[in-house]
């Protein structure tokens, strides 16, 4: 029963948990960028069931959206945050602060490119020229920072707190279990 508890914290209640406190944060007033949208996908790939492991964070993406509201970059945000997600469901085996960190920066850079591509594509603010590409990501890079802030961050809070949860859980469970295996 009590290893039961812990799966049930481990796959169910703290990821999603987690999740639902990213999509508070991104509500919050926050600078431009600096929220945690790569965070969740990264974390629900990475410990969330592979069944809902897009979907917790896609989900969490699309109510927080409903309040913040819709516009014309919308697909290359989502598709970003499902690439970011599938990264996370890479680091699923390869949860060491080396691969974290890497995949977090890889995934700042993700969403960078794709979302100042849409940018350009689809907005009339540059022209659809090399010269307006190169100009719209030149004009973003002080976004870029705030991405690359915001999601080292965020990505340390949501990875850290589940980890010691974690351990806590188990050592609480586990050394319970030998307090009464001791005790017969």
């Amino acid at each position: 029963m009590e290893n039961s508890k812990i799966l049930s914290i481990e796959k169910i209640i703290l990821p999603v948990a987690i999740v639902l406190f990213g999509v508070l944060l991104r509500l919050v007033p926050h600078p431009p960028n600096f929220a945690p949208i790569a965070a969740m996908a990264l974390f629900g790939g990475a410990y969330i069931s592979k069944r809902y492991a897009l979907i917790v964070p896609l989900t969490a993406l699309f109510l927080s959206d409903i309040v913040i509201g819709f516009h014309s970059t919308m697909p290359f945000v989502y598709i970003s945050f499902i690439l970011i997600g599938l990264v996370g469901l890479w680091l699923r085996k390869r949860r060491s602060l080396k691969w974290v960190l890497g995949a977090t920066l890889f995934s700042s850079l993700l969403f960078f490119v794709i979302t100042n591509f849409g940018v350009w594509t689809v907005g009339a603010l540059y022209p659809l020229t090399l010269d307006g590409l190169i100009r719209c990501f030149y004009l973003a890079l002080p976004f870029f920072r705030n991405t690359v802030v915001g999601d080292l961050i965020f990505v340390g809070l949501f990875f850290g707190s589940f980890e010691l949860v974690l351990r806590l859980s188990q050592r609480f469970v586990y050394g319970r279990k030998n307090l009464y295996k001791n005790r017969r």
